[in-house]
């Protein structure tokens, strides 16, 4: 795990920030915890790696956006008394060599199991809630269908040149009905795994990391979960069957169900 440099370190002294922390490290940022040197309350730091990124999956990737997404999205959140980080600052660099810093509350977690019934009853008041302008970065400027449709063949590409024996990627025509249903929105996610849920005593006290958002169908939230590994992902289903989503998303609001596709 990266730590901190001296650079960042006598950045955020200025700022009234010491003793960094690493915590983790992910394609894009850093995350330490700090401490105000006034005394009080642990901060969490956010720190952008680069000011633009690319990976297979993500080609351009414009990281003072997403800190700007992040620090807006859980303002609206903590707002509407969803458990997110609230944030406390957003520091823009003003040199090419400095990094854009997201300056929020520290969340602690106690390392409990995370109980997926209540993450289930979070997510369906986070499904409900009014859809917030503007279209996030992770839509690249396209409506759900079409974004969904040219990531799967993005992925396809990318498996094709590493495998012969991978077949041609069906036709945009072929997947664009399938993926029509996916355009009803509603607030997502879309990165719903143990490391970015903060917890105590298995209920969520922070979702982290909103990189990902994306207004959408609720039940892309259900099928990217369910492909990631651990109780966050896995047990997501289960919520379905216990009612624990339904029974708040049920009376009048989107329902976490695809309709079948187009034959």
């Amino acid at each position: 795990m990266a730590s901190s440099s001296p650079g960042l370190d006598e950045r955020l002294a200025d700022l009234g920030i010491i003793g960094l922390e690493p915590l983790g490290r992910g394609l894009e940022f850093s995350v330490f915890r700090g401490r105000p040197d006034g005394g009080g309350a642990p901060v969490a730091v956010r720190v952008g790696e680069r000011r633009f990124d690319s990976n297979v999956n993500d080609p351009r990737v414009d990281t003072r956006a997403l800190l700007r997404q992040e620090y807006r999205l859980t303002r609206l959140l903590s707002d509407h008394g969803l458990p997110v980080p609230e944030p406390v600052a957003l520091v823009l660099a003003e040199t090419p060599d400095e990094p854009d810093i997201l300056i929020s509350c520290y969340v602690e977690d106690d390392g409990s199991e995370l109980d997926c019934f209540r993450l289930g009853e979070l997510l369906a008041r986070l499904h409900a809630l009014p859809l917030p302008g503007p279209r996030p970065i992770a839509a690249e400027h396209l409506p759900p269908p079409r974004l969904v449709v040219g990531r799967i063949l993005r992925r396809w590409r990318e498996i094709a040149r590493l495998r012969d024996d991978w077949p041609p990627p069906p036709s945009p025509g072929r997947l664009l009905p399938i993926a029509a249903p996916l355009g009803r929105g509603a607030l997502l996610h879309l990165d719903v795994r143990r490391a970015n849920v903060r917890c105590h005593k298995g209920g969520v006290r922070a979702l982290l990391d909103w990189s990902n958002a994306l207004h959408a169908h609720p039940a892309l939230e259900f099928g990217r979960a369910g492909r990631k590994p651990g109780p966050a992902a896995g047990h997501l289903q289960p919520v379905l069957r216990r009612h624990a989503y339904d029974r708040r998303a049920g009376s009048g609001h989107r329902q976490a169900v695809l309709p079948h596709p187009p034959a």
